[in-house]
C-alpha cells in the first residue's frame, strides 16, 4: 500500500521542524502531491504536519 500526500496549507510561518518534514516528503508548494510508502516512518510524518496535508490512498 502506498499512499498520496497532497500539500494544502502553507509552509509559512511553521515550525522548522515541520518545514523540514514537509520537504522530506518532498513537498514544496502547495498543491504539491508526492506518493510514499506506507509505514512507520510516512505515518510518523503524517502525524507531525497532519495539519497542512490531505491523505488518500494510492
Amino acid at each position: 500500500m502506498a499512499k498520496n500526500i497532497k500539500l494544502v496549507k502553507s509552509l509559512i510561518g511553521c515550525k522548522k521542524d515541520q518545514i523540514a518534514t514537509a520537504q522530506s516528503l518532498g513537498l514544496r508548494k502547495i498543491g504539491d502531491v508526492t506518493t510514499q510508502p506506507d509505514n512507520s516512518q510516512t505515518q510518523g510524518k503524517i502525524k507531525k504536519i497532519s495539519h497542512l496535508i490531505e491523505v488518500t490512498e494510492a
